[in-house]
């Protein structure tokens, strides 16, 4: 079996709702994604065998297969196939998955895989057509007799899960605040240049914020009456695209082509989907098994900050060191542009992991429905 490798990342900066991103059509952004990539590696477009592409709301702009879209869009090469995958907040790092084992497997030799969500033109639980409702099967007889009537979503989910695990309000603004901090310091350490697509005259990260309050943030309304989390403990809306250029060896070799990691894992599960977003605990205890690795062998942890309470929680439950996660900050600071966030991820924490020269990185998030992804990259 040959090895997934990883030879460059890259992505836009997140645009705030409303902000420098909003205005581009998701294809174009995505397209100017896929150039900058195969410009930076000097890859061949048209030896491309393959391109998969996550966005959570494909509706509007974003339907008939965005990702096919962007690459013409892009005036790349028409024989190059490309589709569109929807698993939630971790579509595109399911994307990087179904690439690595299609090379693992002998099928393909190149692949491009990514993501993106314009959070600005298709808002969160957009419906489409008002008539044909959000889509899921609250109302149908068998999620009923599964699930009973009950209230079903992200901001319940992440409230049960900081009363479940006990979680200690301070420290979810104290983690919301160190976020931004975090960012703050990447920023002013020019950490994100290496991974950066300018669009748009976008140059950076709109969402961090530099004069962070916990004062403030205590004094924010709860998203749901009587919850917990707030608007500072949760990920920002936000706009942006990513993409990552997946070999195999025989690729690399023959396109001279030079990789940052290989893809040493990968896992997903499924979970309670009334809590939701608690599958990033047994997706890491997955990869780690199948890896034969432990926590303390993995040097640099993404984990997605959807809420301050999933973060906290995955990381009581395993026993993981906060100093080690989301060290350039998360999408409490950068934003959750949905369908580009595990691509996102994925790029943030390969560029960690050579600037520090650190051999294990992990990244993983909670997904709509229940579902997880965890990632296994190592350094090459």
């Amino acid at each position: 079996m040959t090895e997934a490798y990883i030879v460059d990342a890259v992505r836009t900066p997140t645009g705030r709702r409303g902000g420098g991103l909003s205005g581009q059509h998701p294809a174009d952004l995505l397209g100017d994604t896929f150039r900058a990539l195969l410009e930076r590696t000097g890859a061949d477009p048209g030896r491309v065998d393959d391109v998969i592409v996550g966005c959570v709301a494909q509706m509007g702009v974003q339907a008939w297969n965005v990702g096919r879209n962007a690459w013409l869009s892009a005036g790349l090469p028409e024989h190059v196939p490309a589709v569109t995958i929807d698993r939630q907040c971790g579509s595109s790092q399911q994307a990087v998955h179904f690439a690595a084992q299609a090379i693992k497997a002998g099928d393909q030799d190149l692949v491009v895989a990514g993501g993106v969500e314009v959070m600005s033109k298709v808002p969160l639980n957009s419906s489409g057509d008002p008539a044909l409702g959000f889509g899921y099967p609250f109302d149908g007889e068998g999620w009923a007799k599964q699930y009973g009537d009950q209230e079903i979503h992200q901001f319940r989910g992440g409230d049960l899960i900081a009363e479940r695990w006990g979680l200690d309000r301070e420290d979810m603004f104290r983690l919301a605040l160190d976020s931004h901090a975090r960012a703050a310091r990447a920023q002013d350490e020019g950490r994100f240049a290496s991974q950066f697509v300018e669009v748009a005259g976008v140059t950076a990260d709109e969402g961090v914020r530099r004069d962070g309050d916990i004062d403030k943030m205590r004094g924010l309304k709860p998203i749901r009456p009587d919850g917990i989390h707030n608007a500072a403990l949760a990920s920002q809306i936000a706009d942006g695209a990513s993409a990552v250029l997946v070999a195999s060896e025989r690729a690399v070799e023959e396109h001279g082509l030079t990789p940052l990691a290989r893809v040493h894992t990968a896992s997903v599960v499924g979970s309670d989907p009334v809590l939701i977003l608690t599958g990033p605990i047994p997706a890491t205890r997955k990869a780690l098994e199948r890896s034969g690795l432990g926590i303390d062998d993995i040097d640099l942890f993404e984990c997605n900050e959807a809420f301050a309470g999933v973060v906290l929680a995955w990381a009581k439950g395993l026993g993981i060191d906060l100093d080690r996660v989301n060290v350039n900050g998360g999408a409490m600071a950068l934003g959750h542009p949905l369908g580009a966030s595990g691509a996102r991820l994925m790029t943030t924490l390969v560029h960690e992991m050579v600037r520090t020269e650190a051999r294990y990185g992990l990244q993983t998030m909670c997904e709509g429905g229940g579902l997880a992804n965890a990632t296994i990259l190592e350094r090459v």
